[in-house]
């Protein structure tokens, strides 16, 4: 039976940058398929009480900074050198989300590839539609048909489908991982997950 990890995906939280990476080496390690499932992380927050920790912890003495730290210490052991903080964070993901919603299953492992190191390296615009579409082309996707879907009924409502569900589920951030119904939340479980892929 395949092993499967399903990563609930949105662009615009930093930390699903950080996971992509190593999450793709261990499914090559473990023999493991990655589902990528995208959700709306602002729905997510609205759905769960949830907020930025920026926001939620800028009254917690040390705690910002600590977490500032962990950050670093993460793109350090890593080799993540390009990481960029994005200075419109937090902005707004909906088009780049519906994007990924359109895309093919098999496809969604190369969008990450593509507008991951767009978002959080280059820092483009998110937003604009000509700058995505730019980016998704140079990665061989089909730019067009992705943009024009993101005004599809079908796939606003896919995307707050999916939102929701993850939250039934459990999750109220990201990264969120399912191996099965167990859920991990956090970039620093990815030990975690390796272990049980490796067990199953």
């Amino acid at each position: 039976m395949t092993k499967t990890v399903e990563f609930i995906f949105d662009f615009s939280a930093p930390n699903g940058y950080l996971a992509w990476y190593p999450l793709k080496n261990i499914a090559a390690r473990t023999g493991a398929d990655i589902a990528i499932t995208p959700v709306y992380l602002g729905g997510m927050h609205k759905l769960t009480g949830n907020s930025p920790p920026m926001m939620r912890d800028a009254g917690v003495k040390g705690k910002v900074e600590y977490a500032a730290l962990e950050f670093q210490r993460f793109l350090t052991k890593h080799g993540m050198s390009k990481f960029r903080m994005h200075p419109d964070l937090p902005f707004n993901s909906i088009l780049v989300q519906r994007a990924l919603v359109a895309c093919p299953a098999d496809k969604r492992g190369a969008m990450l590839d593509c507008l991951l190191p767009a978002i959080w390296e280059e820092n483009i615009a998110v937003g604009d539609p000509a700058v995505v579409g730019a980016k998704l082309a140079e990665a061989g996707l089909d730019a067009q048909s992705l943009l024009e879907a993101t005004q599809q009924a079908e796939v606003k409502q896919q995307l707050i489908d999916n939102t929701s569900d993850a939250v039934e589920r459990g999750a109220f951030g990201i990264p969120t991982f399912f191996v099965g119904k167990e859920m991990f939340f956090g970039k620093e479980r990815l030990g975690q997950i390796e272990e049980m892929l490796a067990e199953a």
